[in-house]
Parts: C-alpha cells; sequence; structure tokens
C-alpha cells in the first residue's frame, strides 16, 4: 500500500510540473515551428501547433539576406572574450576582497557594488563620447570592455567574493606551511576550488553579453560588424514590416546554442550559486 501511494504520489508530481512547463515550453515550441510555417499560418486562430508543410527555405534566407553568419561569428567571439576576461577579473577582485585585508575594505567594496544600481542608459552617452574620442566606434572593442569592466564583472566580483569567503581558513595556514605565497594560495588551492562558482558567472556572462543589444545598437553601424541581437532586427520587407517566419528562423538559431550550453553546465550553475550562498 505504502508502494502504491509513493508511486501516485510521483505521478502526480510528475504530471503538476508538466502542467508548470507548459507556459516555459510553449513559447520556445512556438518560435521553432512557426520559423518552418508559412507567415500565414504564424498567427491562425487557433494556432497551429505543427506547421503542415515544413518550410526549411526560411532557414537559407536568414543567410542570404544579410551577412547572418558574419553576424553570429561577431556574437560568439564577442561572447567568449568577455566571458574570459570577466572571469579573470572578477577571480583576482573577489579574492582580494574576500582574502586579503587591507585599509578600506569594506567600504571600497560597497563602492564597487554600487555600479550595479547604476542603469546602463545612464553611462551610455559618456561611454560614447569616451570611445568616440579614442576612434573605436564602429568596433568590437566597447562590447569587450564594457561588460568586462562593468556591471556585469561587479556581479561576478560579488559572486566570487562571496565564493572565496566561504573557504576554510585552514587551507591557506597549511598552504603557508608548505611555502606558498599568496599568488601562489590563490593560482593552486582557491581557483581549482571555486570551479562551481566559475561556472556560474560563465554562463551569467555569456548571456549576458550574448543578448547584448543597447550598446550594439549605439557603438556599431556596419550589418557586418553587428551582433545577433542586433541583426535579428533587420530582417523586414521593403515596406519595413516584420518578416516574421525568417526573424523566428534567425530566432531559433540565436537561442539554441544558449539553451544547449544551459542543458550541459547547469549542474555546474546551481552548484556554483549554492556555495556563493554559504557565508555573507
Amino acid at each position: 500500500m505504502k508502494h502504491s501511494l509513493s508511486a501516485r504520489t510521483k505521478v502526480a508530481v510528475y504530471g503538476l510540473l508538466c502542467v508548470l512547463s507548459v507556459p516555459f515550453v510553449f513559447p520556445t515550441w512556438w518560435m521553432v515551428t512557426s520559423s518552418l510555417k508559412p507567415a500565414s499560418q504564424i498567427f491562425a486562430f487557433p494556432p497551429v501547433l505543427f506547421p503542415r508543410d515544413a518550410d526549411l527555405t526560411t532557414y537559407s534566407k536568414v543567410f542570404s539576406l544579410q551577412p547572418f553568419a558574419t553576424q553570429y561569428f561577431n556574437s560568439a567571439y564577442i561572447a567568449a572574450v568577455v566571458t574570459l576576461g570577466t572571469m579573470a577579473v572578477s577571480s583576482f577582485a573577489g579574492y582580494a576582497f574576500a582574502r586579503i585585508r587591507f585599509p578600506g575594505q569594506n567600504l571600497l567594496f560597497m563602492v564597487v557594488l554600487l555600479g550595479l544600481l547604476i542603469p546602463a542608459e545612464v553611462t551610455i552617452v559618456p561611454l560614447f563620447q569616451f570611445f568616440l574620442k579614442f576612434g573605436l566606434i564602429n568596433t568590437h572593442w566597447p562590447l569587450i570592455l564594457i561588460p568586462v569592466f562593468g556591471a556585469p564583472s561587479v556581479f561576478a566580483t560579488f559572486v566570487m567574493r562571496q565564493f572565496f569567503i566561504s573557504l576554510p581558513a585552514e587551507l591557506e595556514e597549511a598552504a603557508r606551511i608548505d611555502g606558498l605565497g599568496r599568488i601562489g594560495i590563490f593560482w593552486m588551492i582557491a581557483l581549482p576550488l571555486a570551479r562551481p562558482a566559475l561556472a556560474a558567472v560563465a554562463i551569467f556572462t555569456f548571456l549576458h553579453s550574448w543578448n547584448l543589444y543597447l550598446e550594439p545598437i549605439v557603438f556599431l553601424s556596419s550589418p557586418e560588424k553587428f551582433t545577433l541581437p542586433q541583426a535579428l532586427t533587420q530582417f523586414v520587407d521593403a515596406y519595413g514590416g516584420p518578416m516574421w517566419n525568417i526573424q523566428l528562423a534567425a530566432a531559433t538559431l540565436t537561442a539554441f546554442p544558449v539553451l544547449l550550453v544551459f542543458v550541459i553546465a547547469q549542474r555546474h550553475f546551481i552548484e556554483g550559486l549554492a556555495h556563493t550562498g554559504l557565508k555573507g
């Protein structure tokens, strides 16, 4: 009887989870299937959940109407560079704030955290003037430097600091007895243990860079230098109206790598967030 009740409970829980997942899964399903439909079927009522005649030519048009492959590469390499740069900066800064004692440490950390409270729209004009002075407009440098040294890196520094605070002090004491200095302790002890937190930082940073929209439309003007969020707005007809099936095909190609990375790395992501909350 107890076994039967347990089985029923599991069925009820899984059934409830399936129902609750519908609002999250359906938009993705609609995006993917609508990218294969003629434009006339996309807004049909009742909705057509399965395309009657799948049309794969929409995906070839994504690459023929504009340099989508180049724009895809732009987003990929910028996100990779930003992710690596942010991981490096936040690791050093987070370790310094967590394990090195110096005058004004907590006050300086609070000042750094204030960067999270400043909206990007407030700083975009001064940043534009700054990069214009150095001739970096219509280049990818602003899209790399702003996230690495801006708000995303501040949040990553907070995550890394919280993780490094949770490490036992005995680890550093044992390392000093073995003759390691501060850099050796960081490189050989703290950083390898911080892999879960680094995974969380990497996923957050990659997603932020991949979806970045405001900075590209401000700093970039050449289609071959566009990133994917900016490129998605360019699929319009001769009258300026959206080409829905082609836009959805491009959006599907844009979303797939992010979903794949998150599914593969979700265990490290959750573990990293759990570790960062062990201590204040």
